[in-house]
């Protein structure tokens, strides 16, 4: 079993934020965002941190400076999130273990669900397994779609879902482990075939399970993990939640 690694996507600006600040670095109970999400990291024994990012770099770089398990990949072009992760292919192709994929605006991230997460896929053999979470109102959130065995056949949009697809209570949370050597393959064969020209990182679980390899989705994420931070209206949420939970992260 190879170590831990986890790609922690930071490359955005946050246009909503109204700030020329880059997103992650925006205080949370006065800490950048970011921190807490390496922090869940760190916890859960990942050993190397891959931080994509974009949008003024250099003050990202400069702000997380001081941690020593952190190596930066510039996405300078934002062509998606299967193309953030793309630029980490050189430091992907050596590794053999476990790699998690997470934004760095998700500072309510659990290190109890990342334990699980990685407990399931490092004793099942996946190839790939999301993290993804039940919610009453699934509203805007991509869903995951089952067969009649409750086997995972892979995730549809909300604008692409059909009113029976809309209907489904599990959504995807982008946050996934990947096995190294099957991700890279998979982001090898990723196009940017859609109507946004982009590369999309929830292509690959597809990608993985029609070449055959076992792919699955677990919801263990908690609903306070559905708050990722657009606007400073979420930021003030996140916030009150933070403080609600008395910053127990676990």
């Amino acid at each position: 079993m190879g170590k831990r690694i986890a790609v922690v996507l930071a490359a955005g600006k946050g246009t909503r934020m109204q700030s020329e600040m880059p997103k992650v670095l925006f205080p949370v109970l006065g800490r950048p965002m970011i921190e807490y999400v390496l922090d869940a990291l760190r916890e859960v024994g990942v050993e190397e941190i891959i931080c994509v990012v974009g949008y003024r770099a250099a003050d990202v770089k400069a702000a997380l400076s001081q941690f020593d398990d952190l190596v930066f990949v510039e996405q300078t072009e934002q062509l998606g999130t299967g193309h953030a992760v793309q630029m980490c292919l050189d430091e992907l192709k050596a590794a053999d273990g476990a790699v998690v994929v997470l934004a760095g605006d998700s500072p309510l991230v659990q290190p109890s669900s990342l334990s699980e997460l990685f407990t399931a896929f490092e004793s099942q053999g996946h190839a790939c397994l999301l993290g993804t979470l039940k919610r009453d109102d699934p509203t805007g959130l991509g869903r995951i779609v089952r067969d009649s065995a409750g086997v995972f056949e892979g995730i549809v949009e909300q604008k692409d879902a059909t009113p029976e697809q809309q209907q489904i209570t599990e959504v995807n949370m982008s946050t996934y482990v990947f096995d190294a050597p099957r991700l890279v393959e998979a982001l090898s064969r990723l196009t940017n075939d859609n109507a946004q020209g982009e590369y999309y990182l929830t292509d690959c679980p597809k990608i993985l399970k029609e070449l055959g390899y076992k792919v699955d989705a677990l919801p263990v994420l908690k609903e306070c993990e559905a708050h990722s931070i657009n606007s400073r209206e979420q930021l003030a949420e996140v916030e009150r939640v933070m403080t609600e939970i008395g910053y127990n992260k676990n």
